[in-house]
């Protein structure tokens, strides 16, 4: 459900995902369409990327601590387990944008909010740009997406 809040009439959603529908959601699954404005924020708003790097740092410590119950001396544990765990999270980071845009589209959502934040940090260079040049043509359009698959 969503709710009109006293501040500027803006409407604040109030649908969350249970602590059990929040783990699904963490590594793959969908929500109800219900929860669209919740997964927007979460993808694309403040602290999206310190989120997901959150999340993806979670299933390889299960993966590796088994590593750690083998006989071995610290040095061959750490040794077996930090480089792959750092790996993961080098991996995890530099395809976070890649994610959060799949998991956008997953939920029907437009896989550009990604871009929203650092949109809105450059804006005063395009507002400059269009003040001295004019306004960019339509065939630039299809540079307005970091993705690198469009």
């Amino acid at each position: 459900m969503t709710k009109p809040t006293a501040e500027r009439g803006t409407i604040v959603a109030t649908d969350r995902p249970s602590f059990l529908q929040n783990i699904g959601y963490s590594y793959g699954r969908r929500l109800p369409p219900s929860m669209r404005r919740w997964v927007a924020e979460d993808l694309a708003a403040q602290g999206a990327v310190r989120r997901h790097m959150i999340r993806m740092a979670i299933p390889p410590i299960f993966v590796l601590a088994p590593l750690w119950l083998l006989p071995a001396s610290l040095y061959v544990h750490i040794e077996m387990t930090v480089p792959i765990y750092l790996w993961s999270l080098l991996m995890a980071f530099a395809l976070n944008k890649v994610w959060r845009r799949h998991r956008l589209a997953q939920h029907g959502l437009d896989p550009k909010l990604v871009d929203v934040i650092n949109r809105k940090k450059r804006a005063h260079i395009d507002e400059d740009y269009i003040r001295r040049f004019g306004p960019r043509p339509e065939s630039a359009e299809w540079q307005s997406n970091s993705n690198p698959f469009h």
